[in-house]
């Protein structure tokens, strides 16, 4: 966005520019640019919060009244309030103590590790009315398999997925494992802070392990579409 703001305004039309990432925005350089602490996907910050929302738009189209410049970078102050901590919250599942597979496991025990843990997670998921899961488009009885290759450096050859490499196969299976988690930690009704559900997956499951182990493993390997893909297993703030 802030690279199509310069060709905008190259044709004398003003623009105001939201963004999530401040260096991006610092070495782009929009005309006009608000940046905004909230998570990546949520540009105005707070789903279904639509007077929140209006305070960030509004926000941003101020910048036009603006005659400094040539380039303006404002902070967005206010945090978003689904970030904010739930004191009194803890996970709706209760997931079994399962032992993380040392360095050099197999690719079967990594496969038995997330089947050991994983039965809650699936339990709460097959009562759930809409979910995100799915983009990986693989049967869920056959992701342990595919992550468990990769982090046991045995990446399969042929792909479980049709027009896909396999790296890019469990990249999307990945999201679809955490989503899962995530979404089973969320009881209805209630609205922990994104940050506490993430570091609940981060922190202490068998799940997020793999998924660590997977991408150690792609980065280290001397096939090149692996290392570019790996970094997409893991965000950069949970290496």
């Amino acid at each position: 966005m802030s690279a199509l703001a310069h060709l905008i305004e190259q044709r004398g039309i003003a623009t105001t520019t939201i963004g999530l990432i401040r260096v991006h925005m610092e070495r782009i350089r929009p005309p006009r640019g608000l940046w905004v602490p909230f998570e990546l996907g949520r540009p105005l910050g707070e789903p279904g919060d639509a007077a929140f929302q209006r305070r960030v738009v509004l926000a941003a189209l101020a910048l036009l009244e603006r005659n400094d410049g040539p380039v303006i970078l404002e902070d967005y102050a206010e945090e978003a309030p689904g970030r904010l901590p739930q004191d009194d919250w803890r996970p709706a599942v209760t997931l079994p103590s399962v032992a993380i597979p040392g360095a050099n496991a197999s690719a079967d025990e990594w496969a038995a590790a997330l089947r050991a843990e994983w039965a809650p997670v699936l339990s709460a998921a097959s009562g759930r009315p809409r979910s995100t899961v799915g983009g990986g488009r693989l049967d869920r009885d056959r992701w342990p398999e595919l992550l468990a290759a990769f982090a046991a450096d045995t990446p399969p050859t042929d792909s479980p997925v049709a027009g896909l490499r396999p790296v890019q196969a469990a990249r999307y299976v990945a999201d679809d494992l955490k989503a899962l988690y995530t979404e089973a930690a969320i009881a209805p009704g209630e609205r922990p802070s994104s940050r506490q559900v993430l570091d609940w997956f981060w922190n202490t499951t068998v799940a997020a392990a793999l998924l660590r182990r997977g991408r150690a493993a792609c980065l280290a390997s001397d096939n090149k579409v692996l290392g570019l893909v790996a970094n997409q297993f893991v965000p950069a703030d949970r290496v």
